[in-house]
């Protein structure tokens, strides 16, 4: 699919405001986010949804990252398995060989990340879809039906991002460029 053609500077207010408040936390403003930012809408809501997932969700940071991962990778979004390779790589520690899992797509063995990844992955397939008999390994881990609500937070979130990606196709930023990623 070709890239979107798509205006520049950002003329939008809260685009800029966004990627301010990103720079100043991060040092830099990820491609991802100057591609969204091109409809202030798009880079509104997610930026709005992703803060909330990260507070409100009910999960550690592993275990965000290890849904995060686990979106992009049933979506195919090479920039977002990047991105949050590093991530979990570098800022939550998650342990490398969890990220290579999700990246690779074969077993994890902690037994509690490994049903979260699967019913994210599940979840996000099957576009929210799943039968009791997927949900029960998840619950008997220890999650709650509450953290299956948690998990289509995360969906929606990495979706935005994903298919923002798949269509304007931002170049990996050099900070993730270690954990670059082509889809299996």
């Amino acid at each position: 699919m070709a890239n979107l053609k798509l205006s520049t500077p950002i003329s939008s207010e809260i685009s800029n405001k966004i990627l301010d408040d990103t720079k100043a936390k991060m040092g830099f403003a990820p491609n991802m986010y100057l591609k969204m930012g091109q409809n202030p809408a798009l880079l509104d809501s997610y930026a709005y949804a992703y803060n909330s997932f990260r507070k409100n969700a009910g999960f550690t940071p592993v275990e965000q990252e290890v849904i995060l991962l686990s979106v992009a990778f049933e979506n195919a979004c090479t920039y977002c398995m990047a991105a949050h390779s590093f991530v979990a790589d570098k800022m939550t520690n998650v342990p490398t060989e969890v990220t290579d899992a999700i990246r690779n797509n074969t077993p994890i063995a902690d037994p509690k990340l490994s049903a979260l990844s699967i019913l994210t992955k599940q979840l996000t397939g099957n576009r929210g879809m799943v039968s009791p008999e997927q949900i029960t390994p998840f619950l008997s881990v220890g999650y709650s039906e509450n953290h299956v609500l948690g998990i289509i937070a995360g969906i929606a979130v990495k979706t935005m991002s994903n298919y923002a990606n798949h269509n304007t196709k931002p170049e990996v930023d050099e900070v993730f460029a270690s954990r670059k990623w082509t889809s299996i």
